[in-house]
């Protein structure tokens, strides 16, 4: 990862915005994933997630899978690996750096809410293919009706506060992977179940609102309004 976004992840200046590094975001995450390679019969033994953060999806997965299968983590943030190294065990191992060495092969990648950092994200999808047989790809639906009209200006706050360069629909995400040479096997709109405790009641009101229309019509809330996620399954 090279670039702006690279520059506030190594100098501090993101762990200063998000503390955390959104471990708190882990669980949903993770069992998002489970379920993707539930619903295609998958049972990874080697998995890399590249930018892994803080490497609480990783420490889920490692619970979830049998003792024998092996997981990796990879981040540009010695701050991000200061608290992966709190979670590593026999099975679970985390790399400073952006990308495995060279010739390194894994049953699955995982890139969750990478994509949407990275400044050449076309030539890191096509590094990403060469790495593993499956991928699985969490990308944020930034653009909405929501997005692009609200006057609070939810895609400038993605850019100043979590470092976003690039912004998709579900049309485009998809497109993107396809031009970059994947096989898309498996998707499915994601909402995260954050709570709303530490919202005002405005906000708290409005992430209920759409709790509720996702259950209705997940593809037509996510092209209306903000917060929802694509998951991908790629070859």
């Amino acid at each position: 990862m090279h670039g702006p976004s690279a520059k506030t992840h190594t100098d501090g200046s993101y762990l200063r915005k998000n503390p955390t590094w959104h471990a708190e975001d882990a669980n949903h995450k993770a069992k998002d994933i489970i379920t993707l390679l539930a619903r295609n019969g998958l049972r990874p033994k080697t998995v890399c997630e590249v930018g892994c953060g803080s490497g609480g999806i990783l420490d889920l997965l490692s619970r979830e899978f049998e003792v024998s299968a092996q997981f990796t983590g990879y981040d540009i943030s010695e701050q991000a690996l200061a608290l992966c190294r709190l979670r590593e065990k026999k099975n679970l191992h985390f790399i400073l750096g952006d990308f495995p060495e060279e010739g390194a092969r894994f049953d699955l990648v995982l890139a969750i809410d990478v994509l949407e950092h990275v400044e050449d994200y076309m030539g890191f999808l096509r590094r990403l293919r060469s790495i593993g047989t499956h991928k699985i790809f969490r990308i944020p639906l930034n653009l909405s009706v929501q997005s692009v009209l609200c006057k609070s200006r939810p895609i400038l706050r993605a850019r100043e506060s979590y470092g976003h360069l690039h912004y998709f629909t579900k049309e485009t995400a998809l497109a993107t992977l396809k031009d970059a040479g994947y096989k898309i096997t498996d998707s499915f709109h994601s909402f995260s179940p954050i709570s709303t405790e530490a919202l005002g009641w405005k906000r708290s009101l409005l992430k209920s609102m759409k709790k509720a229309f996702f259950a209705l019509d997940r593809e037509w809330v996510a092209r209306l309004l903000d917060g929802f996620s694509l998951m991908v399954l790629a070859e």
